[in-house]
């Protein structure tokens, strides 16, 4: 191992960790959904699925590659198999974030659709929405990996090593955003933020990834600092001394026979 290969690795290291936020941030959304008995076995399944796919895309890369060349023209535009599974990608995006929005905004919205919630939180679905928004996300992935190193290997284990990270942090930030529904709310709005960029790809509009990480971060790190002021204040009011039922009474005043 030279130092170019090893500095290769430590950056495809890094950027798949990064890319691999969106893809840990809608796998939580979607198995808190489940049954609690059932969440960690559909985020192993869907992330163990999710991994072959990327291996197995890597290993096509030749054509993985054909899928950047124009398969028509629309408007004067060429329209590749990349923009389209970008475009498909980013729009089922934005759709599902936005039903999740307006089920939680909408008080008569879970009533309303009772049945479709029991059909899409089935576990099978869940493991399909699992792999098939992930290979959304390995496509970019994997030709920027490509674009930075030809060694096959140094590919493999950055793979390896960011859905292994995934898998340690999974549960943790799935039972955090459950306990915390305005952190829900913050990773939804990131979907849709992700969604749109998505469809600007898929549409030949340049975003650079670097605004979009850092928005989220300042975001992320605004709604930290406030659940950090909910619990305090949470902790202040179960230490606040109860004042006795006598005590708390209000003085009702000088009595009439007084007077």
């Amino acid at each position: 191992m030279d130092t170019e290969i090893v500095i290769a690795l430590l950056a495809l290291i890094g950027m798949e960790v990064v890319l691999g936020i969106d893809n840990l941030v809608f796998i939580a959304i979607l198995t808190n959904r489940l049954p609690p008995e059932r969440r960690r076995s559909a985020r192993l399944i869907g992330l163990g699925l999710a991994v072959g796919l990327r291996l197995v895309m890597l290993a096509g890369v030749g054509w993985l590659i054909t899928l950047t060349q124009p398969l028509f023209n629309v408007l004067g535009q060429d329209v590749s198999g990349k923009d389209l599974i970008l475009l498909a990608g980013g729009l089922f995006l934005i759709g599902k974030a936005v039903i999740e929005i307006h089920h939680r905004v909408d008080p008569n919205a879970k009533e309303e659709t009772s049945a479709a919630n029991a059909v899409t939180a089935a576990f099978g679905p869940t493991v399909l929405q699992i792999v098939l928004i992930d290979m959304v996300f390995s496509v970019d992935s994997i030709l920027a990996a490509v674009g930075l190193t030809d060694v096959i290997w140094v590919i493999v284990v950055a793979i390896l090593v960011s859905v292994t990270v995934m898998l340690l942090s999974m549960d943790a930030l799935s039972n955090f955003m459950e306990k915390n529904p305005t952190v829900v709310m913050l990773a939804l709005a990131f979907l849709v933020m992700i969604g749109m960029v998505l469809v600007a790809e898929g549409l030949h509009v340049h975003v650079p990834k670097g605004f979009i990480y850092v928005a989220m971060a300042f975001a992320a790190a605004v709604e930290g600092l406030n659940v950090v002021a909910r619990r305090s204040g949470e902790r202040r009011r179960a230490a606040a001394p109860t004042l006795p039922a006598a005590a708390a009474a209000p003085n009702p005043g000088p009595s009439t026979a007084a007077r």
